[in-house]
Order: C-alpha cells, then sequence, then structure tokens
C-alpha cells in the first residue's frame, strides 16, 4: 500500500509509490529531432507533482489513462525552482496495490458532527416556508449523502471531499455573528440562502478518482444548477410567498458577488449581500491557510508563487524560532 506521499518528496529523494494521473501532454523536445517527452501531473491526498518521461514518451502515454492510479518509480529534482519526478518506470496500477482515500484529499472535520451543525441550523428557521423548503433537501437521504461528499471547488478552495458541507458550516457559523451585529437582517432568510446557495455543487463535480467537472458542470455551472434545484421544490410549494420565494432566488444567483466571478446578478438586497461577503470570508480563509500549510518547504517563512493568487504568502516563522529569539533578547 502507499507509503510515500507527494508531501514527503524531496530533490534527490527516490520514488516507488501509487499516485492518481490528473493530466498527461506529449510535448516537443526543443531539438524537435530528438521527438517528444511526456509531461505528466501526479497527485495524492497530500498534493500535486509534475512529472516528465523522457524516453519512449509515445508509447507511455498510450498505455496511461487519466483519472486513474498508476504506480511510479524514479527520482525527484529541481528545475527552475520547481520540484518534478523524472519518471524511470511508469504503469498502471491494480485496484489491489492502493487505497482510493490515499488518493483524493478531504475533510479533517467529523462528517457527522458537521450534519449535526446543519441540522441545528435548519432549527432556527423560524418562518414555516423556508424551513419546509430546507427540510425537502435535508430529510433526502440520497442528496445528504452527496451533500456530505462533494467538494466546494475543484481547486480554489475547499478542494477537497466533505469541503462543500465545511464550507456551508463555515458561513452559517459567519452568518450567526453577523446577525448579533445587524439584527435588521432576516435571519430566516440568510440561514437558508447559506444552506442552499450551492445545493448544485452535488452535481457540478464528480469525485470517484478525482475532483472533476461533471458534463453538467462545465455547461451550466453550479449557480444555475442550484437554481433550477431550489425551484423544483418551490413547484411543488404552490404556498409559497412569491417575494420570499424571489428575495431568496436573487441570493443564489448573485452570492459570488461579480460578474468576473460568475455572478449573474450583484447582491442587491441586505441579505445577499451578507451572503456574499460571509462565503468570501469563509472562501480566502481557507484558501491561504490551504497553500501556507501544503507549501513545499515547511521550513521556509514564504510559499512557492500562486498563479491564481499571483504572490506569494507569507507563513511566518515558527514559535519555537521566535520564542529563541525572544529568549536572546532577554540575555
Amino acid at each position: 500500500m502507499k507509503k510515500q506521499f507527494v508531501r514527503d518528496l524531496r530533490p534527490g529523494a527516490r520514488v516507488l509509490s501509487f499516485f492518481l494521473l490528473r493530466r498527461k501532454q506529449l510535448e516537443p523536445f526543443r531539438d524537435r529531432a530528438r521527438g517528444e517527452f511526456l509531461t505528466l501531473i501526479l497527485s495524492d491526498r497530500t498534493g500535486e507533482i509534475l512529472a516528465r518521461v523522457w524516453e519512449d514518451a509515445p508509447e507511455v502515454e498510450r498505455r496511461l489513462e487519466t483519472g486513474r492510479v498508476v504506480k511510479v518509480l524514479g527520482r525527484v529534482e529541481e528545475y527552475l525552482d520547481r520540484w518534478q519526478v523524472i519518471v524511470e518506470k511508469i504503469r498502471l496500477a491494480k485496484e489491489t496495490e492502493y487505497d482510493l482515500k490515499d488518493m483524493i484529499p478531504a475533510t479533517e472535520r467529523d462528517v457527522s458532527q458537521m450534519l449535526e451543525e446543519v441540522r441545528a441550523a435548519i432549527a432556527e428557521v423560524e418562518n414555516p416556508h423556508l424551513k419546509a423548503l430546507l427540510l425537502a433537501f435535508f430529510d433526502d437521504p440520497d442528496f445528504v449523502a452527496r451533500f456530505s461528499q462533494a467538494p466546494a471547488a475543484r481547486r480554489v478552495h475547499h478542494a477537497y471531499l466533505g469541503g462543500l458541507l465545511e464550507h456551508t458550516v463555515e458561513v452559517i457559523s459567519l452568518c450567526r455573528h453577523l446577525l448579533t451585529l445587524y439584527p435588521q437582517i432576516h435571519r430566516s432568510l440568510l440561514l437558508t440562502g447559506a444552506l442552499l446557495r450551492d445545493v448544485g455543487k452535488t452535481r457540478e463535480y464528480t469525485w470517484e478518482t478525482g475532483i472533476e467537472y461533471s458534463d453538467e458542470g462545465r455547461l451550466l455551472g453550479h449557480v444555475v444548477m442550484s437554481l433550477q434545484m431550489v425551484d423544483r421544490v418551490l413547484e411543488g410549494m404552490p404556498d409559497f410567498p412569491p417575494d420570499l420565494a424571489l428575495r431568496l432566488r436573487h441570493m443564489i444567483v448573485s452570492h459570488h458577488g461579480r460578474y468576473e466571478w460568475g455572478s449573474p446578478r450583484r447582491p442587491e438586497t441586505l441579505e445577499a449581500a451578507a451572503l456574499h461577503y460571509v462565503e468570501e470570508i469563509s472562501a480566502q480563509v481557507n484558501r491561504f491557510q490551504r497553500i501556507i500549510a501544503t507549501r513545499r518547504d515547511p521550513t521556509k517563512p514564504w510559499t512557492e508563487y500562486d498563479a491564481l493568487l499571483g504572490r506569494y504568502l507569507y507563513a511566518g516563522q515558527e514559535e519555537e524560532d521566535l520564542a529563541v529569539e525572544e529568549e536572546g533578547r532577554l540575555e
């Protein structure tokens, strides 16, 4: 079984382990007469790493399938400030050789406890129409199972199994704090929006052997699918107040906040604005925390350059190092 993870790899190390093959691409050498080499992205639950196959690349590429687990023999080297695996041998792994749990990152929080927090939030919703709408989703065992497993994103934040549930619980907690500062916010509506805004992510992603977009997810996106799912339930609730339904729909289609972030509308109600900003806090803090926690060299205060953020992040010095510095000043 797997004993060597991406986070364990260092330049000069020998590699003999199993990884999920995320991507593969044949590329020409600068000297075209040499033919092509193969670039791979390998991953497990601790991260991902670049890999290269120099010899017989076209033949190797034909034998490999993305989304499958592979067994790799090679070595780690550093090139242009990036670590990469130089592959000597690679093959598709047998299902009996690995545990899929080692390949896909998952929440570290207790799923059953987080579901209890969701139930507690539903109990706080006093409006009977909104509560009935929530129960139509969260009393459905199949929906709850997918909601508990789904990631909240493919890469940026909470991008792991159980990430959607964890993200939702964080948003609920932030909503409660905000409600103590702004009691003018419609409490039941805000909590309902927090619980339903991302239900489409249960269909936007697949996660059997890695987090990928479904066809529906690529073509529609979770904002549209969330609205569709809520509308489908509302169709069976003829007594649901039209204005309340409209305000909830607006929260769903505006929770990303900006058009360039995939939001069909910008927030135009108090509850929609509140939902957008508390969700943004959860997403961005998790994003920064994960980048810092999974940086390539945890002994260094700075992370690697993050292309999506367009910056390095500063992790600071370890508390032990700071304690030594303080002791030295006292002397």
